[in-house]
């Protein structure tokens, strides 16, 4: 350490600040790093069981059939030759030349060096998916999660992942004197410092927001609390609305508040616009005191006393209900269970993204498998809840160019600081899982679908998806990648209510649903004949310009009873919208 104070009183007074910031970073980033937990090994990577297929499946290819071996081998020399070539004569065709937006950098076709790189980049991650492609032997199951495991690390050795063979960082640093570069060190050591070791990228200026100061700022009551939740009943702005009010359950994954980032694309506030009394269950951020809470507790503590407040404050007997992704899934058990205790208390239901039928788990099969479960089981005996961070990274390796190393990218690597977006800020604002609960989840309804063949064991009861008997509308996405449409619409297909409207709208999993009118942006389809297949009720399904917001409120206005005086919600002490349980952040 004498020495490297030595050499740096021998440097000019820039390069002696530089050197000292060096320094400093490189001292934190080492405190940091000593206060990361011993990793669990089941939630960092498969289990030895999916590399020993994959070892048998390619070796009995070859044994079997060494002529695709061989052609798959020559096709790559081949395919490397040309992106070489292609690179000297600067050929606008070829491997690695089709829009890709980790190379928009113009440095990447001006240099032949770096036209090279991205050129054969192409051409070996091309071959390592066509390689799973073509393990014909393969479990489908454990092909889905070869080759998503495999995409990751195409993801990972992208050339624009890495300092000295990014044209664009290069140039950035050139440009700054380095001093981007010492940017982006202090913005991973942020990180770092933030997470207690463990790298997660961080997405957002988080200074920008505040929650109940520039978002989620519609006004309100909290008229409930309990261990599970804050319920929150939401000013009028209208003189009269309908009788009947509309509670909204959001998923405990993520804050209530995206259904009321702004005014102008609050749903809530819309909602409200339309003449309706709005209830919002604002869930817990659980700690480890809540380990033991399971589905159950969510109904109980949840579901039926925001069910039972409502019709209390409003003075009528039934409610209409909403239930959004987790929370739409939990919705339809408490549906089944109301229906077996024979209590009509909900009227009518909407889910939105909600899957209930989880005989095909799309996009979330590699981590829905027994070694990633038999993980996650680990990870909550030791804390008791499944951390908001592990699911934060699950969430966002599904999407890992534009989640993961984009943004690592750009701060990590050009220095810039994270934007100041609401979306992305609520994102983050992710919450812990109790244990029990997550447990119940992934085993008893992801594993082995027990709501969807009618054998789900809670509160006493077998709970069935058939015995989702009241009117209902479902919204999905026609892009989300968590809750695919089509596994939604296999689900409401089971259910059974008489009076079931099925809506497609356009975009994902938020946008799909957060589609105000006023932004005339997303359309959505629809089609009357539930008997067809998806792909059948798709091809023959009506498309529609903008929003479904419209036709929902259309829905839903005849099920609301008529009109009476606006209420106005009783202050109870509680605090004001939109109430504590929300400003609550996840751990690490």
């Amino acid at each position: 350490m004498s020495d490297t104070t030595e050499e740096i009183r021998d440097l000019t007074a820039s390069q002696r600040e530089a050197a000292e910031r060096l320094l400093n970073l490189t001292q934190r980033m080492m405190t940091a790093l000593s206060r990361r937990k011993a990793p669990n090994p089941g939630i960092e990577a498969p289990g030895p069981d999916l590399y020993a297929k994959t070892a048998a499946a390619w070796w009995e290819q070859v044994l079997t059939n060494p002529t695709r071996t061989a052609e798959q081998a020559a096709g790559f020399w081949e395919n490397s030759f040309n992106a070489w070539l292609g690179a000297i004569q600067h050929s606008t065709e070829g491997p690695g030349t089709e829009k890709d937006k980790r190379f928009a950098d113009e440095g990447w076709e001006a240099n032949p060096w770096f036209d090279y790189l991205r050129r054969q980049y192409k051409v070996t991650s091309g071959a390592m998916q066509q390689v799973v492609a073509d393990l014909d032997t393969m479990d489908e199951t454990d092909k889905r999660r070869l080759r998503f495991f495999t995409d990751q690390m195409a993801n990972m050795m992208a050339p624009s992942n890495f300092y000295n063979t990014n044209p664009a960082v290069l140039r950035r640093a050139m440009e700054t004197e380095g001093e981007s570069l010492l940017d982006g060190l202090e913005n991973l050591v942020n990180d770092l410092e933030a997470n207690d070791g463990e790298l997660l990228v961080k997405l957002v200026d988080d200074s920008a927001f505040a929650v109940g100061e520039n978002i989620a700022t519609s006004p309100g009551q909290v008229v409930l609390r309990t261990k599970m939740m804050e319920l929150i009943q939401y000013a009028p702005s209208t003189e009269d609305v309908h009788a009947r009010p509309i509670v909204i359950f959001p998923p405990w994954i993520n804050k209530f508040y995206i259904l009321d980032m702004k005014p102008q694309n609050s749903m809530i506030r819309w909602l409200v616009d339309q003449g309706y009394t709005v209830f919002v269950a604002s869930w817990v951020n659980p700690d480890a005191s809540l380990k033991d809470a399971g589905l159950e507790d969510y109904i109980t503590d949840g579901y039926l006393p925001a069910i039972e407040t409502a019709k209390s404050i409003c003075e009528q007997d039934q409610v209409n209900v909403v239930g959004y992704c987790i929370a739409g899934t939990t919705l339809s058990l408490t549906l089944s269970y109301l229906h077996q205790i024979g209590d009509t208390s909900v009227n009518a239901a909407t889910l939105f993204t909600a899957l209930t039928d989880f005989s095909d788990q799309g996009e979330f099969t590699p981590f829905l498998q027994e070694d990633f479960v038999e993980g996650i089981g680990v990870e909550v005996d030791r804390t008791g809840l499944l951390p908001a961070r592990v699911m934060s990274r699950t969430m966002s390796f599904l999407r890992s160019n534009d989640l993961v190393y984009g943004p690592a990218i750009k701060s990590y690597m050009m220095g810039e600081t994270p934007p100041a977006f609401d979306l992305l800020f609520w994102n983050g604002d992710s919450t812990n899982l109790p244990g029990r609960m997550t447990m119940q989840y992934l085993r008893g309804l992801c594993r082995a679908n027990q709501f969807s063949e009618g054998h789900f064991e809670l509160m006493g009861r077998k709970l069935s998806l058939a015995e989702v008997t009241v009117p209902l509308m479902a919204i999905t996405a026609e892009n989300d990648h968590i809750a695919a449409w089509k596994d939604c619409y296999r689900g409401v297909q089971a259910m059974g209510s008489a009076d079931k409207t099925f809506v497609l709208s356009e975009s994902g999993h938020i946008a799909g649903i957060v589609n105000p009118p006023s932004k005339k942006k997303y359309g959505h389809y629809t089609n009357a004949d539930l008997s067809l297949p998806a792909a059948d009720w798709r091809s023959s399904a009506k498309f529609h310009e903008g929003s479904w917001w419209p036709l929902w409120e259309s829905w839903l206005a005849p099920r609301s009873g008529e009109l009476v005086p606006a209420r106005e919600p009783e202050k109870l002490g509680l605090g004001a919208a939109p109430g504590s349980y929300v400003k609550s952040r996840g751990i690490s």
